[in-house]
């Protein structure tokens, strides 16, 4: 008996996908689904938007694009972060359906259901895409995790819980207090 050859799906085929409610990634040609995000979820990606769309925007550095938006690393590669910021100096990565490139700063939310893959393949896969910038917030532990890119993957730069403020190098005089993007 011949054996059957594993499905590769490309990154456009997340376009394809059921208008379900869930959200499809392909990330090295395989298919991944993801259930709704929980309410805090939500909160900290939303408030992390605030803060820093209003500052992008008040200091014309680029766009900032929130969930749900694809971002097409390679063919086999097309993800949907949380949040996405592409500087001035990239804008032509802004693709017609997707960011097609690695933008500056790729941000995942934790979900009980995405936690291993956002730390494991995905953090892997924006790593070799070239992503220089991400961050990762755990809303239940309620800290923001911010990595850059070395020669070797990402390097952790800092940790930030409550009663702290992230400060990110990325965006000079930025200040986000954490205890406010979940309120």
């Amino acid at each position: 008996m011949a054996a059957r050859p594993a499905i590769r799906f490309k990154a456009e085929d997340i376009w394809d996908t059921p208008e379900d409610g869930n959200r499809y990634e392909v990330v090295d040609g395989n298919l991944y689904m993801t259930p709704p995000p929980i309410p805090e979820h939500q909160s900290g990606s939303g408030m992390l938007h605030v803060f820093v769309g209003h500052y992008v925007h008040a200091h014309s550095l680029g766009r900032v694009f929130s969930a749900p938006i694809g971002l097409v690393l390679d063919d086999e590669n097309g993800l949907q972060p949380d949040l996405i910021y592409v500087s001035n100096a990239h804008l032509s990565i802004i693709g017609p359906k997707a960011i097609e490139g690695p933008p500056d700063l790729v941000v995942e939310v934790l979900s009980p259901s995405t936690r291993s893959r956002d730390y494991g393949i995905k953090m892997r896969r924006y790593a070799a895409g070239g992503v220089p910038n991400y961050w990762i917030l755990d809303p239940l532990a309620r800290t923001v995790e911010d990595y850059r890119l070395g020669e070797r993957g990402y390097v952790l730069q800092g940790t930030y819980g409550p009663g702290r403020v992230f400060r990110p190098e990325l965006f000079p005089v930025l200040e986000i207090p954490v205890d406010q993007l979940w309120m």
